[in-house]
């Protein structure tokens, strides 16, 4: 034990006191409040940019509707004059061409611009003219009141969802739950795979250094690659304890204050999420099982890794195989990203107990409030398949750091995981 931890806190300190970690835990938690607070001044001062737009309206029908904003002002163009002239005039920023069949055509539309256009503009436009076409179509019928019937029978359904296998009922929110999962799934690919790979990288060095046949000299193989990928998984799980706790006190202090800003916006949705990312407890129960399952997948993966490191004599000669380690976890990846559409789903559910695939897509469909049961053989399962993968990749990282030359094939692979 005392070897195991002497090597865990080398490769610890080693990796913390560098300076690409120290600037990295404290970048992130700077653009994630960078964010939030250019979000809201984005939302709040934003103002449009005024655009003259000239209408040429051949049917003579819909010019007299369209009203300009703070962002667009239309000036009427008689239709006699010639377009192109309109055109080469610099005073206006965009013409707007108007078919003579319109109500029969919508499609007889064009706008040319001076410059790149924009989204919002024309939907703006498309949304003004669409009414008026309405409108003159439901004109032509000649029932009485016919329009004012029909803005009485519209419906505008806006759905509050809420849970009731809870302790208390809770608005929820699919959105919100869905963009959660996201970060965090990405998150735990990130960390599983970056360090992951710096458990490979440091063996396969300290191979190439003939390092590590003085240290089995007095350390066993298997305390070795245990406390390389201990150390390892430290560090992670130190990062973003720190981003975690930025997390929180961002929930506590920097989202109410974000969210008093956005609220002489008027942005309802935004605001209700907001309002739930507030909620301290919610962030820290996310984050806690984000820990969980990044120490499992990580733990589980980087075995896989250090028996790879072990093998090889170098990362070129690694590339292969680390490519077939890799597949699980961008499968997992791809169905995590799927999940959002049903986490309730056979497929979530099967593809977030497997262990090679479960923390990613558990990380997916935890937001959306699954049952705790789930969770937990989720956990127990991926630990469990982590000790039995760890006495595998163990025996190959026992062989492979005495093999130099020229790299295994995956059949001597499995015949040094049988070696006894």
């Amino acid at each position: 034990m005392k070897n195991l931890r002497l090597i865990i806190a080398r490769e610890y300190l080693e990796r913390v006191k560098t300076k690409s970690f120290i600037i990295s835990t404290i970048l992130m938690p700077i653009l994630m409040l960078a964010m939030m607070f250019v979000l809201a001044l984005v939302i709040v001062l934003a103002e449009p940019e005024n655009k003259v737009i000239a209408v040429v309206d051949y049917s003579q029908q819909i010019s007299p509707s369209l009203k300009g904003d703070g962002e667009l002002q239309f000036e009427v163009v008689n239709p006699v004059v010639p377009l192109d002239s309109v055109k080469r005039d610099d005073q206006y920023d965009a013409i707007l061409v108007i078919g003579s069949d319109i109500v029969e055509n919508p499609n007889n539309i064009q706008l040319y611009t001076h410059t790149a256009s924009s989204m919002a503009t024309e939907q703006a436009i498309t949304r003004q003219i669409e009414k008026r076409i309405e409108s003159i179509r439901i004109d032509s019928y000649n029932i009485e009141n016919l329009e004012q019937i029909l803005k009485a029978v519209q419906a505008n359904v806006s759905l509050s969802t809420y849970r009731l296998d809870q302790a208390e009922e809770k608005e929820t929110s699919s959105m919100l739950a869905y963009l959660i999962g996201l970060a965090f799934t990405m998150m735990l690919y990130m960390f599983i795979l970056i360090y992951g790979q710096m458990v490979m990288t440091s063996i396969i060095e300290e191979k190439n250094n003939r390092v590590l046949e003085i240290v089995v000299s007095s350390v066993k193989p298997y305390t070795l690659m245990m406390g390389k990928i201990m150390g390892v998984g430290l560090v992670a799980v130190t990062q973003i304890l720190i981003w975690g706790i930025v997390m929180a006190a961002l929930s506590f202090w920097g989202v109410p204050m974000v969210t008093s800003m956005v609220k002489a916006s008027g942005e309802m949705d935004l605001i209700s999420i907001l309002n739930q990312l507030s909620d301290v407890g919610y962030i820290l129960s996310l984050l806690g099982y984000a820990i969980l399952f990044l120490i499992g997948g990580y733990l589980l993966y980087s075995s896989f890794f250090a028996a790879i490191g072990s093998a090889v004599d170098n990362v070129q000669d690694a590339s292969q195989l680390t490519s077939i380690a890799m597949i699980p976890i961008f499968i997992g990846l791809i169905i995590g990203l799927t999940v959002s559409t049903d986490p309730n789903s056979s497929m979530a559910f099967w593809t977030s107990m497997i262990p090679l695939t479960s923390p990613l897509i558990m990380m997916e469909r935890i937001p959306f409030g699954i049952p705790a049961w789930q969770i937990w053989v989720s956990l127990v399962v991926l630990y469990a398949s982590f000790i039995a993968m760890i006495w595998v990749c163990a025996k190959i990282y026992r062989v492979g750091i005495f093999m130099y030359g020229k790299k295994p094939s995956m059949a001597e692979l499995v015949r040094w995981a049988r070696y006894k």
